[in-house]
């Protein structure tokens, strides 16, 4: 696996209802793009409010409505942290997604579809079990902006604490 130093401002899009924005729990239980489901606790982190918004977008996809329909007690905040210097995983350049065995093209293959989320869960398990800290990825979010990354931040006993928390009306629009 090759890596990239990463480090500094994240922000995580997070259910007002979670008692802790920056809790790994979540996705531990649920599962996300670099964790299976009932495995181990992942921070999920943007690298920008743009990464942020398509990942709302995202998350409502499938939905009947949008997030100007969503009520302001229950769409998603913003949470800002900072994440300690480290060497993540590498799914940023071409390089290092193909020596993780991902193509060049991340989020998306050769035919131009989204990468399967299972692949990624595989890859995350290997790094997670490899002691790694993290994965740095391009954004999987089809309306990330590009070159919009994210990172899988490994919940390791450590936790990182929000900085400020924004409500969706402060920083989505």
């Amino acid at each position: 696996m090759r890596h990239l130093r990463r480090a500094g401002p994240y922000l995580r899009v997070a259910d007002p209802a979670w008692d802790d924005p920056l809790d790994g729990g979540y996705a531990a239980r649920r599962g996300g793009r670099w964790n299976p489901p009932a495995s181990f606790a992942v921070v999920y982190l943007c690298s920008s409010t743009p990464v942020a918004r398509a990942n709302v977008y995202r998350l409502l996809a499938d939905q009947p409505y949008g997030p100007e329909d969503l009520e302001p007690a229950t769409a998603p905040v913003l949470a800002a942290t900072e994440v300690p210097s480290d060497r993540y995983v590498d799914a940023v350049t071409a390089r290092g997604l193909t020596s993780i065995g991902l193509p060049a093209t991340y989020p998306l293959d050769a035919s131009g579809r989204t990468v399967d989320r299972e692949r990624c869960e595989a890859i995350g398990q290997t790094a997670f079990d490899a002691g790694e800290p993290g994965i740095a990825c391009r954004s999987a979010a089809p309306t990330a902006p590009y070159r919009g990354e994210e990172l899988a931040w490994f919940e390791r006993g450590a936790k990182l604490s929000a900085e400020s928390t924004k409500l969706f009306e402060h920083w989505f629009w």
